[in-house]
């Protein structure tokens, strides 16, 4: 695995750390877009989903029993690890989720060429790992950018978010119980910088999906809905994907409402 992958999802921590370091007490308690989740909820889960993904890389027997635990309350592990998590004071729970990315970077870091981890869907090679964390800290930085009325500067980290996103696609109709289609698409977007274009899937596909990173990425990691993203496709199948479109692993949520109707 590229060092540059791991200086990516270590730069896209940092940068969500430096919203809630100075936070007070009660910055923490700020509700976020998703329901029923503070800051800290936010944070928990990342230290929470942090510590499962450095047990698979380092214990794939105990993150097997930790799965089969989980799979007891299916409905609910998630929320009651944000919960356990968001209980603690917020130093502790900061110094949590820092002495846990930082040891599931050094566990990515010396992890064998072509190894592979359990995780809670397919398992994961280590740039896969570092991928997904790095997509999961986004979108819930995404979720305390909101909270707190603070605006991020998009960043060329965006590509690892999209090409989950579209690596995704298939996944997305399986988790509905939906067939997807057989045939490839075409993704084209505009990098933050405006420069170029990130592609994906064939040149000469009838289905197309186009328009600007940043929104792709909020859509495909349910942070804006689709009615208040700049995306656009071309061809039904094209157009049904992005009303199905998910970056993360486990059941569609119900994602964002639009911005009309909120």
């Amino acid at each position: 695995m590229s060092d540059a992958l791991l200086d990516d999802l270590r730069d896209e921590s940092e940068e969500l750390d430096r919203l809630v370091a100075g936070l007070k007490p009660d910055g923490w308690a700020t509700p976020t877009p998703a329901p029923r989740w503070t800051v800290a909820h936010q944070i928990a889960h990342l230290a929470w989903t942090d510590d499962a993904a450095l047990l698979a890389v380092t214990d794939a027997d105990r993150f097997t029993a930790h799965v089969e635990e989980a799979l007891k309350a299916p409905d609910t592990f998630v929320d009651d690890g944000a919960e356990a998590g968001a209980a603690a004071p917020p130093d502790a729970l900061l110094a949590r989720w820092r002495d846990g990315r930082a040891r599931l970077h050094a566990a990515l870091a010396a992890a064998p060429a072509g190894a592979r981890f359990p995780w809670y869907g397919p398992p994961m090679s280590a740039a896969s790992m570092a991928t997904a964390r790095l997509m999961e800290t986004w979108a819930h930085g995404q979720d305390v950018a909101d909270a707190l009325g603070a605006v991020r500067r998009p960043t060329a980290r965006l590509r690892h978010v999209a090409w989950i996103g579209v690596r995704a696609r298939d996944y997305a109709y399986a988790v509905r119980g939906l067939t997807p289609p057989a045939e490839p698409f075409r993704v084209e977007l505009t990098p933050p910088d405006g420069t170029g274009l990130w592609t994906y899937g064939p040149e000469d596909a009838a289905q197309r999906i186009t328009g600007p990173a940043l929104d792709f990425c909020l859509l495909v990691t349910q942070r804006a809905h689709r009615d208040d993203v700049a995306v656009r496709a071309e061809g039904a199948d094209a157009e049904r994907w992005l009303t199905l479109a998910q970056a993360f692993a486990g059941p569609a949520g119900p994602g964002r409402a639009p911005r009309a109707a909120a």
